[in-house]
């Protein structure tokens, strides 16, 4: 199973970027997915998290309103669309799939993560 994160950069504040995970080894039609952020010095953060069908999704309060996460099925990837930047939001970004189509429990919660990506970097300047 590989989680491959993709998309990071820097960019000024107020700035969008567009973040993708893609799958392989694992049919991602089959699990509810998350993308988590840890900036240095911290834990690693619950960001946003999708169900299998994308009709459901759950986001941190400090990104509500900012990011949009969503999936493509057929092409077994995840994206996060991040909008009006902030100097916060500079960590490197995480993609993992859940243990369940759904997220009826455990959706910020690391532990109910199996399987990640290998992080990709997102610096915000201000």
């Amino acid at each position: 199973v590989q989680l491959q994160a993709s998309g990071g950069g820097l960019v000024q504040a107020g700035g969008s970027l567009r973040l993708s995970c893609a799958a392989s080894g694992l049919t991602l039609s089959n699990y509810a997915m998350g993308w988590f952020r840890q900036a240095p010095g911290k834990e690693r953060d619950f960001v946003a998290a999708i169900v299998w069908s994308g009709t459901v999704t759950r986001y941190a309060d400090s990104v509500k309103g900012r990011f949009t996460i969503s999936r493509d099925n057929t092409k077994n990837t995840v994206y996060l669309q991040m909008n009006s930047l902030r100097a916060e939001d500079t960590a490197v970004y995480y993609c993992a799939s859940h243990r369940h189509p759904y997220l009826n429990e455990g959706y910020d919660s690391k532990e109910f993560y199996p399987y990640w990506g290998q992080g990709t970097q997102v610096t915000v300047s201000s």
